[in-house]
């Protein structure tokens, strides 16, 4: 699979060629910004997580231009946006409005009646779901920063543990 993906993806010097990306190539093609470092992968994760939830729209853009700005891992980041997508913003969006109803005095979500108007509904909707977006952003993308810092020394402590036993063995 990742061999496959490899073949698909453009090459970096295709994308410094493209017309859209010449007037800010030198900083998205930053070879920092690719590699997978611990502290990239992390940062890049964590901002992905972050503009998952903070806007349901746009996410790409302003995590691509935040992991310039913080030097996180692009196409991690890119990846992780994808954690609310349309087919789980539904899910995500109640989910928020739950938690954000339980920090604020917000009645229960029901379903609009017939006469209702839809902008009458989203008022009482929007600041317990906005609030609940803003927590699990703050909160998502501190943990998935943590988790992977977390993963990555796992990994290296497994690596070292099984380096050493094989060098008892030989």
């Amino acid at each position: 699979m990742r061999h496959s993906l490899g073949n698909r993806m453009p090459r970096r010097d295709e994308l410094a060629t493209h017309p859209m990306l010449r007037p800010v190539a030198r900083h998205v093609l930053a070879p920092h910004l690719w590699h997978l470092q611990h502290e990239s992968v992390a940062r890049g994760m964590a901002i992905g997580v972050f503009w998952a939830f903070a806007l349901p729209l746009g996410q790409i853009p302003l995590s691509v231009m935040h992991c310039i700005w913080w030097r996180g891992n692009i196409p991690l980041s890119v990846v992780t946006t994808l954690v609310t997508n349309p087919l789980t913003i539904g899910f995500w969006l109640w989910a928020a409005y739950i938690v954000g109803s339980g920090f604020i005095d917000a009645p229960p979500l029901v379903v609009p009646e017939a006469g209702t108007s839809l902008v009458h509904w989203f008022q009482g909707v929007g600041k317990p779901a906005i609030l609940g977006m803003a927590i699990f952003a703050a909160g998502g993308s501190l943990g998935t920063y943590g988790l992977v810092k977390l993963g990555w020394r796992v990994r290296v402590l497994l690596h070292l543990r099984t380096r050493r036993l094989r060098r008892l063995r030989a």
